[in-house]
């Protein structure tokens, strides 16, 4: 959608063109009520891309680097609909940060209004109440049920990308409903999460970007001089300064150039396999709203390279959908066996799956660390140029860019079912021996009624 930007106004244009000794004698003929209203006019001081766009618009995301004035722009947004409209409320990542952000930090909105119209802060109940009658609710993104039944016309949503929990963001839009133009201004720091994706296809969306350099003449030389020398060009900077989304998340175990070298070229000889494994991350239910089920093959060459062969991820299947689909590709592959990961139906998932083949040789494994304590092993093997890629698997390779030592499922808005599947596969194939003993226990527990 498209916006129309207010030019600032021709007084502060003025100013920036002048020396500071002609800005400083300008300044100290204004009166003291014409000097406060300089310093609070937002139409002055704000960049034409920190005004409310204009148009028939629900979202106003704005996407900026760190201390590019995304806080103000927001502070500023709330504070000119507090002026009309009696329901603006704040949502912030957590409770703390939305009272020292939001409403108590330098661009927060006590900060940034004149006296005569500063809305008195109420701690206790975490509201805000402005001298005309309007209230401005404060909510925590940690909370999403608080939101249920809350009402809004105006809602401001800061750092939407570290919101833990999606649901607050749903939950909050269904409550955006009154007036006559609900609408949301929403600023962050971006983060390659479902939400935020998911808000830049939009139809009713406007999107801002902005860099921490266009907010440089506010922020100190020695910061600006530093970040620049330390961040230029690097994965970190494009995200936090440049508000890129960078789907290779900062200190993530794989990168794009490790994924590169590790392909193998279209023309490489077939190999040939000593074992070929299935592996498999069923999800915990079915359905349009359901994780993906993880479904990856791959293969040992004699060697003693692993290849990469196939994603065959699926997703909102049936456990008998997806059962068939790795039964199938069990014999399309000619597998060894099939890993299967129980944390999400125990022992059930090996029957789901021997329900189309009685004798589909199936290991289960059990998930007791974390998703990167069990991916670190497999990243290692393919710096040390053990795992190599038969073709591109772009879905499978962006959840690898994105697997760091602090990812959180919940604030990413998915689950990574691909990778974990891959996790799986390799793991499996790089303890052969370990491997072929277990699936021998497997096999004469099986033919002896016990347990697998």
């Amino acid at each position: 959608m498209s916006r129309s930007r207010k030019a600032p106004g021709a007084l502060f244009a003025d100013l920036l063109q002048m020396t500071s000794a002609e800005r400083a004698r300008i300044l100290a003929r204004l009166s003291a009520e014409e000097a406060a209203e300089l310093y609070y006019d937002w139409s002055l001081w704000g960049r034409p891309d920190q005004q409310a766009p204009e148009g028939d618009w629900i979202y106003w995301l704005i996407l900026a680097g760190r201390g590019a004035g995304k806080t103000r722009a927001g502070a500023e947004t709330a504070r000119g609909w507090a002026r009309k409209y009696p329901i603006v409320n704040l949502i912030g990542a957590t409770r703390q940060d939305a009272r020292e952000i939001m409403v108590t930090g330098e661009s927060g909105l006590l900060a940034i209004c004149p006296p005569a119209e500063r809305p008195a802060f109420a701690r206790a109940s975490d509201r805000l109440e402005w001298p005309n009658g309007a209230i401005s609710q404060i909510f925590s993104a940690e909370e999403p049920d608080r939101l249920r039944g809350k009402q809004h016309m105006k809602l401001w949503l800061d750092e939407l990308a570290a919101w833990r929990d999606p649901d607050a963001f749903d939950q909050a839009m269904l409550g955006l409903r009154l007036g006559d133009r609900p609408q949301a201004v929403i600023t962050t720091t971006p983060r390659p999460t479902k939400l935020i994706k998911r808000l830049l296809g939009e139809a009713n969306a406007v999107v801002t970007r902005g860099s921490t350099f266009d907010n440089s003449r506010f922020l100190a030389d020695a910061f600006v001089k530093r970040i620049a020398a330390e961040f230029e060009g690097r994965a970190l900077g494009r995200q936090e300064l440049y508000a890129e989304i960078v789907e290779e998340a900062p200190g993530a175990l794989w990168t794009r150039a490790l994924l590169e070298r590790q392909r193998l070229p279209a023309d490489a000889p077939p190999a040939e396999y000593a074992e070929i494994v299935i592996a498999v991350d069923p999800p915990a239910r079915s359905g349009a709203r359901a994780d993906e089920c993880g479904i990856v093959a791959a293969g040992r060459t004699r060697g003693g390279d692993i290849h990469v062969l196939a994603d065959l991820t699926s997703q909102g299947e049936t456990p008998g959908e997806w059962s068939a689909r790795v039964a199938a590709a069990y014999h399309r592959f000619a597998a060894n066996r099939v890993v299967a990961e129980i944390n999400n139906g125990g022992e059930m998932v090996a029957q789901v799956l021997r329900q189309n083949d009685a004798n589909l040789p199936v290991r289960n494994v059990t998930a007791t660390r974390g998703k990167f304590l069990r991916a670190e092993p497999v990243a290692t093997a393919y710096e040390r140029g053990v795992v190599f890629h038969c073709g591109v698997f772009a879905k499978l390779e962006d959840q690898l860019c994105t697997l760091t030592s602090d990812f959180d499922a919940r604030a990413s808005g998915f689950s990574p079912d691909r990778a974990d599947a891959l996790v799986w596969a390799i793991s499996d194939l790089l303890s052969p021996g370990a491997t072929q003993a277990r699936t021998l226990l497997d096999y004469y527990a099986r033919e002896m009624k016990g347990p697998t």
